[in-house]
């Protein structure tokens, strides 16, 4: 499937991985050696995996970022393109494509292991961005030299940015004030502030809205001098990987759709409620059909 450059709703940059799921009972110990009950192999990473879920929901998305001219990059940038992924903005080279290995156990939590070799952030003149404007660009902080003059260039066209900070790094550092939506997660906000609250009213300094992801607690958020929670949606979890990445492609799907504040943070938090029902991030991002019906289900009943 081809996309015109021309007609992008959400340009996500960043991080591109293959990712290794393996669900256990529990982690092992010390010199144990256990049995894995399933196993998936998918692509991944946060920007790809927001990339996904924002065409997955009806909307038309480009990735730009790296992938190897290797196996799992093979699989991924297919991958890709059978999701109906804009991939002109990918840049191939030698250096490995990232690999994660992640751990299930049956609490729907997980460990995760990436690896990169070699492989380097692109350098701020690797990609082209003339020939696209997309409706909203997400960043996920993970090529630190092509992000922020993207940004600041968005922000003189007029093109809303959305920031996945999902830790604390120089990549989300020097994006957090060039912004206009930080989306970070509980992790983040500890980090930067020690506590939740008191990183909402930091953040707010840096960004006009804020919202803070708090997984089965739902979330918090500030726009301006507006502040307010919304909770979870309830559902079972079996696998939380990628209940970020979902979350946050849904959100900048919800922006380039013009929906509104509340809108925008329901749709973003069903589509991250929904990754949390699958294993593994790829195969659990939501589809348009699954994300209608949890919300015909809470909200028009």
């Amino acid at each position: 499937m081809t996309i015109s450059p021309t007609h992008i709703d959400v340009l996500c940059v960043g991080h591109a991985s293959y990712d290794l799921v393996f669900s256990v009972l529990h982690h092992p110990l010390e010199d144990e050696k256990i049995v894995a009950d399933s196993f998936a192999g998918c692509g991944g990473g946060p920007a790809a995996n927001a990339a996904v879920t924002a065409s997955r929901l009806g909307f038309t998305a480009s990735f730009a970022g790296y992938l190897g001219q290797d196996l799992y990059g093979d699989k991924h940038y297919q991958e890709l393109l059978a999701c109906g992924i804009n991939t002109q903005l990918i840049v191939r080279g030698s250096s490995p494509t990232p690999i994660s290995v992640i751990i299930v156990k049956p609490d729907g939590k997980r460990a995760l292991i990436n690896y990169k070799g070699e492989t380097s952030p692109l350098p701020s003149e690797s990609i082209d961005f003339s020939s696209i404007k997309p409706k909203v660009i997400l960043f996920d902080g993970h090529e630190p030299y092509i992000s922020p003059p993207l940004a600041k260039l968005a922000r003189t066209q007029g093109i809303p940015t959305v920031l996945d900070a999902g830790s604390l790094h120089a990549g989300t550092l020097a994006l957090m004030e060039n912004v206009h939506y930080l989306v970070c997660s509980e992790k983040f906000a500890r980090q930067f502030a020690g506590d939740e609250e008191t990183a909402l009213a930091r953040l707010a300094e840096f960004s006009p809205a804020v919202v803070i992801t708090l997984g089965e607690k739902g979330l918090i958020w500030r726009r301006g001098q507006e502040r307010g929670a919304l909770a979870a949606f309830p559902i079972k979890a079996i696998d939380t990987t990628g209940a970020g990445d979902a979350f946050h492609g849904a959100f900048a799907a919800a922006v380039s759709a013009g929906m509104n504040w509340p809108e925008v943070l329901r749709y973003a938090s069903a589509a991250g409620s929904l990754c949390c029902t699958k294993i593994g991030a790829r195969s659990g991002l939501p589809t348009q059909k699954e994300h209608r019906a949890l919300f015909e289900k809470h909200f028009l009943s």
